[in-house]
């Protein structure tokens, strides 16, 4: 099983890894950050960030996130509601197609569940059918359509994943008309 190592423990991401994982940040499609910024949310929320390795030690992908929202503590719909956050979830081709994105979110929101969030959010780039459908496969969907979110020059996707919380699924209503970065809420 992917999401826990041979005595048992949950992987988390240490900052020694970030010294070992160039095999999973050299994917065109993913989105590398400076190594300041990858300390920042081992830092203020370890929980929420993992990695799995391979049994020669090699990485086999990660997932980096972090907890947000501003909404009072039991109101859907005061602000933006406390919920657990995708920032990276990335894995190389070596090792795709073996379970261990599936596993890393499935970390991730299990620890977003246990801290009693509302949703697990994430944005795609709307080119990303690939990934788009992975998400939607494990229960994501389109929330909001933001223009121009990639630097100004590609859309993206907010998709949500209602967790145990929410069980209306009132978090993850769609919105009917695309949006901008501007519009986004601060979290």
């Amino acid at each position: 099983q992917v999401a826990r190592s041979g005595d048992g423990h949950t992987p988390r991401f240490s900052p020694f890894d970030l010294l070992r994982f160039n095999n999973v940040n050299l994917d065109p499609l993913t989105e590398t950050f400076t190594m300041g910024f990858y300390l920042q949310y081992l830092a203020k929320w370890p929980q929420y960030c993992f990695n799995v390795d391979a049994p020669h030690g090699r990485s086999m992908g990660y997932v980096l996130g972090k907890a947000e929202g501003s909404g009072a503590p039991g109101k859907l719909d005061a602000g933006l509601p406390w919920h657990g956050h995708v920032t990276a979830v990335t894995v190389p081709p070596e090792y795709r197609r073996l379970g261990t994105a599936h596993a890393l979110m499935g970390l991730l929101e299990s620890v977003s569940d246990h801290e009693a969030a509302w949703f697990v959010d994430l944005f795609v780039r709307r080119s990303n059918g690939v990934a788009i459908s992975f998400y939607e496969s494990l229960g994501y969907s389109v929330c909001r359509h933001v223009l121009g979110y990639y630097s100004g020059d590609e859309d993206a996707y907010d998709m949500r994943k209602p967790l145990s919380r929410d069980a209306d699924r009132r978090s993850a209503v769609p919105l009917p008309n695309p949006i901008h970065p501007e519009e986004l809420e601060d979290d």
